[in-house]
């Protein structure tokens, strides 16, 4: 029987070795597990960027889901909190709670959890765990120069409006379980587990961003209620063209309500939403081939006001959609 710490050592204290010194412009932390806290430096002229996530068994994700998957999307969607601000990561702690220390499992998870970590060079510096029903928090820690943060309050009046990547297979991967549609074959089936499953921290196009984008966040919970986090908090209000959200074949080709549904109200993208001037369009198309990820202009801000998003189709008609995003306190 595993005990708490002999769990800690087995299977999460992969970085406890004290890390190697680090450069003036790098974050460094001097003391990781092992101690009641860790200790963390940020680089000379930069500010710490902290965010925490919770996933909950039942509501976040299903009771079979496969543990390495979990373990990679837990910090992934930290990690994309990160991307949101143009921080880079630095280090993160992990409070987990187990209805039961199965070691297969907790092999797995931990894996998936640093297969990530070891990519995005994002150590675990500490964390918590106890028994109960299946709780995972992790709590991130970057670093962005002093004033070159994107927040959500910097959309102007004038810009345009951009995601990153395809959006809507997560939520169709979703829908496909529940059983409110099927996928059109295994190939796209598979896809839109991944996508659901295994989300990918848009942290080299965050950085990249800075200087260059306004106003910025994840798509965690859908484009229609995320959005509408940047409206608020910069008073502005929004037109969007919703046939150039970009999303893939086998979810372009869904019935168009449940089409709008993925795109525009699904969730679970991690996708980039961000404003940028005009001006800096042709940037942003030599930004896209440099970190290999698709940039789709979708819409424009406008003038301040009560803060809202006018759809409209490919030939400017408007368009009358009821759209929410995900709330935690209520079912989808």
């Amino acid at each position: 029987m595993l005990s708490e710490f002999s769990l800690i050592d087995r299977y999460f204290a992969r970085r406890a070795t004290a890390p190697a010194p680090r450069h003036d412009d790098e974050a460094a932390t001097p003391l990781g597990i092992g101690d009641d806290c860790a200790l963390i430096a940020p680089p000379v002229g930069h500010q710490l960027a902290i965010s925490t996530d919770m996933l909950v068994e039942g509501r976040h994700f299903f009771p079979d889901v496969d543990p390495h998957a979990l373990g990679h999307k837990a910090l992934a969607v930290n990690l994309s909190d990160l991307a949101a601000m143009g921080a880079k990561p630095h280090a993160f702690t992990l409070a987990l709670a187990l209805p039961r220390a199965d070691e297969a499992w907790l092999e797995a998870f931990s894996n998936g959890l640093f297969a990530l970590a070891e990519r995005c060079d994002c150590a675990l510096v500490g964390g918590d765990t106890t028994s109960g029903p299946l709780n995972i928090c992790i709590t991130v820690f970057g670093d962005v120069p002093h004033g070159a943060a994107l927040r959500r309050d910097a959309a102007k009046p004038g810009d345009d409006i951009w995601v990153s990547g395809m959006l809507g297979d997560a939520r169709a991967g979703l829908g496909a379980v529940r059983g409110e549609w099927r996928a059109p074959d295994e190939t796209v089936a598979a896809d839109w587990k991944r996508a659901l499953e295994r989300p990918e921290p848009r942290i080299a196009l965050g950085l990249v961003l800075r200087g260059v984008a306004h106003a910025a966040l994840d798509l965690s919970d859908g484009l229609a209620g995320d959005l509408m986090h940047i409206l608020k908090r910069s008073g502005v209000r929004a037109v969007v063209d919703a046939d150039a959200v970009p999303c893939t074949d086998a979810v372009r080709a869904l019935p168009e309500p449940a089409r709008r549904q993925c795109t525009l109200a699904g969730g679970d993208d991690y996708e980039l939403c961000f404003t940028a001037p005009p001006s800096a369009r042709d940037a942003l198309a030599d930004i896209a081939m440099r970190v290999k990820v698709p940039l789709a202009r979708i819409g424009t801000i406008e003038s301040t006001g009560t803060p809202a998003i006018a759809w409209r189709n490919a030939a400017g008609a408007p368009l009358s959609l009821t759209l929410q995003g995900f709330d935690h306190f209520h079912a989808d």
